[in-house]
């Protein structure tokens, strides 16, 4: 039975003397030209709401260190995934880490692009359960403000951009084959919202996971290829112009009938603004250029 994993790095980077990334979770290697996996490489100012988290005392200085995503959804408010501000990804409790950073307008991790922020505060979803990923969000309150249009809405519920066979796009800096090939520069995939029919029966509740529609959605594509992978996790995944998905979870990358699983952004929409002031739910005014 091939085992589900979460996207973020469960460890610190190691590297070999070519600086060639050691896969940290198993996972089959897909071909490159079918499976960021699948993606293209992408400007920073096409998505300026794209954030790294970053810790170099706990992931190195390799990329900056960088071990999930995250998304500006408020000037000070970053949503990313809950199971990134775990004990097992940064060897402490989120308030303990000294150097915890959101990277902002940066493209090349490597690169001296954008700001490095601070994070003043975090909040872990209490409800989030680790062992079916549901409720899997957080949010972490920045020391400095981002420029507000550097801010993406996010999609209440009934949006019609959660609808099946909607286009939708992932972004992030993670594996980009399945096998430990991550990326330096963001990258980008186009994939499409899937049914929830599609995705139960993709993760009915075996040892690949759980599907809960209520909290989480799934998009790829149908045959495989295009997909987030790991490193990827807490990334956003926009429709229409509005956040409707952080990355979260799945059985390998690109495989075929089995989609990334996203944490389905409008059950997260009431916390973010209670807790950060996020943007609150995207309207025609504020939705972002994104998909």
């Amino acid at each position: 039975m091939r085992r589900p994993f979460v996207r973020a790095l469960a460890r610190p980077l190691v590297l070999v003397a070519a600086a060639t990334a050691i896969p940290l979770l198993s996972a089959a290697r897909v071909a490159a030209d079918d499976i960021v996996v699948g993606g293209f490489p992408v400007d920073v100012s096409e998505s300026p709401w794209t954030v790294a988290l970053s810790s170099r005392d706990r992931f190195g200085g390799t990329r900056a260190g960088q071990f999930c995503g995250g998304v500006a959804v408020g000037p000070t408010t970053v949503l990313t995934a809950a199971h990134c501000l775990g004990d097992d990804v940064l060897g402490a409790p989120p308030n303990r880490v000294r150097d915890l950073k959101v990277i902002t307008g940066r493209t090349d991790l490597l690169s001296n692009q954008g700001r490095e922020i601070a994070v003043r505060d975090t909040w872990v979803n209490p409800d989030y359960d680790s062992g079916s990923n549901a409720g899997d969000f957080a949010v972490l309150t920045l020391v400095e403000s981002v420029p507000r249009s550097s801010v993406v809405g996010m999609a209440a519920a009934g949006d019609p951009a959660y609808a099946p066979g909607t286009s939708a796009v992932v972004y992030g800096w993670g594996d980009l084959t399945g096998g430990g090939d991550y990326a330096r520069s963001l990258r980008a995939a186009r994939v499409h919202v899937l049914p929830d029919a599609q995705c139960e029966r993709a993760y009915p509740g075996s040892a690949d996971g759980a599907y809960a529609a209520d909290s989480m959605l799934c998009a790829g594509e149908t045959a495989g290829g295009r997909d987030a992978c790991q490193g990827d996790s807490g990334g956003p995944l926009v429709a229409q112009g509005k956040l409707i998905g952080l990355v979260s979870w799945g059985s390998g990358c690109g495989r075929a009938g089995s989609p990334g699983v996203y944490t389905r952004v409008s059950a997260a929409v009431r916390a973010v603004e209670g807790v950060g002031g996020g943007a609150g739910p995207a309207g025609p005014e504020r939705a972002a250029d994104g998909g």
